[in-house]
């Protein structure tokens, strides 16, 4: 029995990282006055059909089906859509600002830190159609990896206009797309249905292709351009450095205005965005919502810890528990430590089935604790445990009462 090809399990201790990544996320973005949002992972098809029906992950790498009542339901592929579609099924008080946890399906080729099963941090503000407010949410995202510890991460950025702005923008670079037809071959039917969506291709052959492709920044309108000035200045106040990228377009049709991907330099070029998003300011109305300007964005966990990896930061803890009960005479006294210790916030484990000392105590070293807390013949007559330093080896006599307290006091002076 194997997990699905492209799905993997997270065994401890590198779920302790997740555990990690999640909260320092959860406090960040509980910060900046977003709460948490949870969507269920199956919608209806047209909540993702909204994405975009000339992308991949809807025309071939969505999971989807029929179920026993014979409506068409989708496993999520990605984070935006359902935050919108729950928006405008319960009307929130705009601005709406949350954040979500997510696993995400596609059924594409796996990739390093992209799978078929991969899980999502996130956060949206709908209701807002001002530049400061991209700021903010830009802001959010670059202070979470700055507090990971990564350094070497890179923020792109760009503008994909308003509808004016496109339309113009679209009509030149189709033209551009047909004068180079014989080398899309098979792909111009793709580029006729969306013109924006081969800016972004990795492919070798098409690289002097798209060097020379139309700048979107020569088509944006007033508007659309004093919006992303704005954007680029507000960045600039907070000390937060950009590279404009007129070829970032991201992957989904709905996003408009500011559009935005952070790359990791320790990794590889062709898999190296371990988050982004954008404006989507028409989303919620082609749900059948009201009117609400919106922007956010995704970050995959798994490509955020191979950073992680790759700069020497966030490693998975070594140690599973603070002290370990090694219980050496039998008494109900071992199961009553153990209580009181969980209940004073220290991590603690035991090992059970009778076993000798010398295996307890070799169970102690595999969980890694600090201390091991003995409970002997003499000191239990006494009222007393022996607590053991499992680095220096040194040992202290303690109330039995008092241990949990004083080994609280302990932890908090003890180095990690």
């Amino acid at each position: 029995m194997r997990a699905p090809k492209g799905m993997l399990d997270v065994l401890p201790p590198e779920s302790a990282r997740w555990t990690e990544l999640v909260a320092r996320f959860a406090a960040r973005a509980e910060r900046f006055g977003y709460g948490l949002l949870l969507t269920p992972i199956v919608e209806h098809y047209e909540v993702f059909q909204r994405v975009g029906e000339t992308t991949d992950i809807v025309r071939k790498e969505m999971y989807e089906f029929v179920d026993r009542g014979g409506r068409r339901l989708a496993l999520r592929p990605e984070g935006t859509a359902p935050v919108v579609r729950a928006f405008v099924e319960h009307r929130p008080v705009t601005p709406w600002k949350v954040w979500y946890l997510a696993p995400n399906f596609r059924a594409e080729r796996p990739q390093a830190g992209r799978y078929r099963q991969h899980w999502q941090l996130g956060a949206e503000v709908i209701g807002v159609d001002d530049p400061d407010i991209d700021v903010e949410v830009i802001d959010l995202l670059h202070g979470f990896y700055r507090e990971l510890g990564l350094r070497d991460v890179q923020l792109l950025l760009n503008s994909m206009g308003d509808a004016e702005s496109r339309d113009r923008y679209r009509a030149v670079l189709l033209e551009h797309w047909r004068a180079h037809a014989a080398l899309l071959g098979d792909e111009m039917e793709r580029a006729e249905a969306n013109p924006l969506r081969l800016l972004d291709s990795k492919r070798p052959d098409w690289q002097d292709m798209l060097a020379t492709a139309p700048n979107i920044g020569s088509y944006l309108s007033d508007a659309s351009a004093s919006h992303f000035a704005h954007v680029q200045a507000g960045l600039s106040q907070l000390g937060i450095a950009h590279v404009n990228t007129p070829r970032l377009v991201r992957g989904f049709d709905y996003y408009t205005s500011t559009v935005f991907e952070f790359a990791a330099g320790a990794l590889d070029a062709a898999q190296n965005a371990i988050g982004g998003g954008g404006r989507y300011d028409r989303l919620a109305e082609e749900m059948g919502g009201p009117a609400a300007p919106s922007i956010g964005f995704g970050s995959g966990i798994e490509r955020v810890l191979l950073a992680c990896d790759a700069e020497g930061v966030l490693p998975a803890p070594s140690a599973r528990v603070d002290a370990f009960v090694v219980d050496l005479v039998g008494t109900p006294d071992a199961a009553l430590v153990l209580s009181e210790l969980r209940e004073a916030g220290i991590a603690a484990d035991r090992a059970y089935g009778g076993r000798s000392a010398r295996r307890q105590f070799g169970a102690a070293d595999r969980s890694g604790a600090l201390w091991a807390v003995v409970i002997g013949a003499r000191e239990s007559e006494q009222g007393l445990v022996a607590v053991r330093d499992l680095r220096s080896g040194e040992q202290v006599e303690v109330k039995r009462k008092e241990v949990a307290a004083w080994l609280a006091a302990k932890k908090d002076e003890a180095p990690r």
